[in-house]
């Protein structure tokens, strides 16, 4: 054993704690609370409505990571805790507050659970799982939203400036949600018409299309989709199980002529090595779906047997890579 394994050991035994604290901290919109200058925990309390002490503790362990820092009698902003702060372009905070939720908390309680059953832990809260959990808490809901909204806005750029979109004429987005990724590509492929597509529930929220060369279809990714040059699917995949996911595809690829292009855009893991955020995501992925994030290899099998044939992994500044394929 080296002398670092103890050490490793300890700071993963513990780490739940200063993720909660980063939670907290976000939840309660303390870096909202700080501009420039260094705010007393008194004042920082007062505007959240902390008990002082308690909330001395918490940020003065953040700040052993870099979260924040005690500077001329109270606590100032890192660049790593601007990213909390609402008004931040690239802000963390919609997603550590979907951390927070109960549906991540006692699923994270449940993990074992999932370990000897290979359940997720979710089903445990909810019996039909976590899309409907969340139609059932509309709270919890609209927070999950924002961030997937959030991570959306920083996703958009990297997979834009990374792939090349405009050969396509007819662009859908397969599971597409509000659109932001669709509106990118839109706006980089000044040539290309879109088509959004999902649930009703989610078109009917949308009302209208707000982008000239964007058009709305509602439906079922199980049943059929709509016909297009390429066909995008951003972190929609990794939600489903193999056997789901086969299904999804194979939908695709009914709408597909031969030679149309399939985009996977989500964590997809290298073969070897995979990095331990990666992994981690695999392991709420685990706890609350019956998905997975698959390696080049797990997804190319699923993309062969529906009819595609992959054709290239394009990287990105970001953590998404964007899978491509071809209908043969």
């Amino acid at each position: 054993m080296t002398q670092q394994s103890p050490e490793t050991i300890h700071a993963l035994a513990y780490g739940a704690y200063p993720a909660r604290c980063l939670q907290v901290a976000s939840e309660i919109g303390v870096a909202d609370r700080i501009d420039d200058e260094p705010v007393p925990v008194d004042k920082l309390a007062a505007a959240c409505g902390a008990a002082p002490g308690a909330l001395d503790r918490v940020l003065r362990l953040l700040t052993s990571f870099g979260v924040f820092e005690e500077r001329d009698g109270g606590y100032a902003h890192t660049d790593a805790s601007r990213v909390l702060r609402d008004d931040h372009p690239m802000s963390a905070r919609p997603l550590l507050r979907l951390m927070g939720l109960p549906m991540h908390l006692d699923s994270l309680t449940l993990l074992q659970h999932t370990v000897m059953t290979g359940e997720p832990a979710i089903e445990v809260l909810h019996s039909e799982g976590v899309w409907t959990y969340l139609q059932e808490h509309p709270d919890e809901a609209e927070i999950f939203n924002h961030a997937m909204t959030s991570k959306a806005a920083a996703d958009v750029p990297a997979v834009v400036g990374a792939y090349d979109f405009t050969p396509f004429g007819v662009i859908a987005d397969i599971g597409g949600g509000r659109g932001h990724l669709l509106r990118g590509i839109l706006d980089a492929a000044p040539d290309a018409e879109g088509v959004l597509f999902d649930q009703p529930s989610v078109i009917e929220a949308l009302a209208f299309p707000d982008h000239p060369r964007l058009a709305l279809r509602a439906g079922d990714f199980f049943d059929a989709v709509p016909a297009a040059d390429a066909y995008v699917l951003m972190h929609v995949l990794h939600n489903w199980d193999d056997e789901r996911t086969a299904r999804i595809l194979a939908t695709i690829r009914k709408s597909a002529a031969p030679g149309a292009t399939l985009l996977v855009i989500e964590n997809v893991l290298p073969d070897e090595r995979p990095t331990p955020a990666a992994l981690t995501m695999d392991v709420i992925m685990l706890a609350l779906t019956r998905g997975r994030e698959r390696t080049e290899g797990e997804l190319s099998a699923l993309l062969d047997a529906a009819g595609f044939r992959s054709t290239g992994m394009t990287e990105t500044s970001g953590t998404m890579r964007i899978a491509e394929a071809k209908a043969v």
